[in-house]
């Protein structure tokens, strides 16, 4: 099967994971793609499983004795709430010339590379998009479809020389809980890679902090006839708790290692509202000093309204996985090497979101990310390149040959 059937055969199979479920996985429907995933590696003679909480493990055992370590490569079956992953269609344009792409499934919805200038870096090369009817799938169906693909040829090249390798995929991961109970210990690795990642070249080790703050605003409503010095409008002191944080820290605003608060609802009535924000940044500090400053906005508005009129619940998500992969460097500095023998230019840059790696990191299992080639995910205007999902497996094949003879 070639690299480009496979992911158009994962990306027909719906994922879309439900934050709103309190199950794992969410969805009962991303174990269709789980299944299918374990049965394909069982099919290519590799030893594998699906576990009760939707993840698919499987080893291939080393054929020299090199003393490399063990290395694993994990991917994320489901796909984003943010928009449908369901009857996906994708759009092959072969050769692509550089001009706007129709998504035809979406009047006057079009790629447009005077919107998206990257395009223009693709240009002679096979385009995948969506029909801008649903989000594609590309992440991370890519990165599942890049392990695959390289696991079917090193099975069917005993030439190909390597230590043990493990697969890992997982569900869950837009939602925050890939990994939450993924088995560390049974999964065997000593290190691992996400191919998750966006447009060639990218490597990512470190990436924010990340927590989500809830807030309910307790309103009180009267007659509006004969409100006045009685009313508390939810929904208006909602608006002023926004108005309270720093407008220049939000995602549209920032870039690189800027943090922000995002707010990502806002919901209620005259009488009670719910705001709910995520707030991220790279540095650990001013991460908890951006907690602290949602409080302390908080304490004002009941400084204001009265006691209980803010009430804040914040919880942290994941942590900057740096400080576990940094002591650890090699592992990077492979990824690098494995890139240029790819002849793909590294770009170390942190990561603005999370991955499921932050969390495995911190489990004890250094995980740096890699791409797997996507841009505009989560959304219509997602893409993919077929030449860097081929790019991406060719970097898998190249880490686990750089780590023959590398000790652990």
């Amino acid at each position: 099967m070639s690299l480009l059937d496979r992911f158009l055969r994962y990306v027909a199979i719906d994922t879309q994971s439900n934050e709103n479920s309190e199950s794992q996985p969410s969805e009962s429907k991303e174990l269709d793609l789980l299944r299918l995933l374990r049965d394909e590696l069982l099919a290519l003679g590799i030893e594998a499983g699906l576990d009760e909480y939707g993840y698919v493990m499987a080893t291939i055992p080393a054929n020299c004795e090199c003393g490399a370590p063990k290395i694993g490569f994990i991917a994320h079956a489901d796909t984003a709430p943010d928009a449908s992953g369901k009857d996906v269609k994708p759009q092959i344009i072969e050769n692509y010339d550089g001009s706007p792409i129709a998504l035809k499934g979406a009047e006057g919805l079009t790629l447009d590379p005077a919107e998206f200038p990257e395009l223009l870096d693709h240009k002679g090369e096979t385009i995948i998009t969506t029909d801008g009817t649903t989000l594609l799938g590309a992440d991370d169906k890519a990165g599942i479809a890049e392990i695959m693909d390289a696991a079917e040829y090193i099975v069917t090249h005993p030439e190909f020389k390597h230590g043990e390798i493990k697969i890992g995929f997982t569900p869950d991961e837009e939602i925050g809980r890939g990994v939450v109970k993924f088995d560390v210990a049974k999964f065997g690795a000593d290190y691992a890679y996400t191919m998750d990642g966006g447009e060639v070249g990218e490597l990512e080790f470190e990436n924010f902090n990340a927590a989500s703050a809830t807030v309910h605003i307790q309103g009180r409503n009267v007659h509006p006839g004969y409100a006045k010095g009685k009313m508390r409008n939810a929904i208006h002191i909602g608006r002023e708790l926004c108005c309270l944080l720093p407008e220049d820290q939000t995602p549209e605003r920032t870039e690189g290692y800027e943090g922000f608060f995002h707010l990502v609802a806002f919901n209620g009535s005259v009488e009670e509202s719910t705001l709910t924000w995520i707030i991220r940044d790279h540095d650990r500090a001013k991460f908890e000093e951006k907690k602290q400053l949602m409080l302390d906005c908080c304490a004002e508005i009941d400084r204001r309204y009265g006691k209980g009129t803010a009430s804040p619940v914040l919880k942290d998500q994941y942590y900057n996985m740096r400080e576990m992969v940094e002591p650890h460097y090699k592992i990077v500095e492979i990824a690098e090497k494995a890139m240029r023998l790819s002849g793909v230019e590294p770009r170390i840059q942190p990561i603005r979101g999370g991955t499921d790696g932050a969390n495995l990191s911190f489990r004890g299992l250094p995980c740096p990310n890699i791409f797997a080639g996507g841009l505009n995910f989560h959304g219509r205007m997602e893409w993919v390149p077929l030449e860097s999902m081929q790019k991406a497996r060719d970097v898998i094949l190249n880490i686990i040959q750089l780590y023959c003879g590398f000790s652990a």
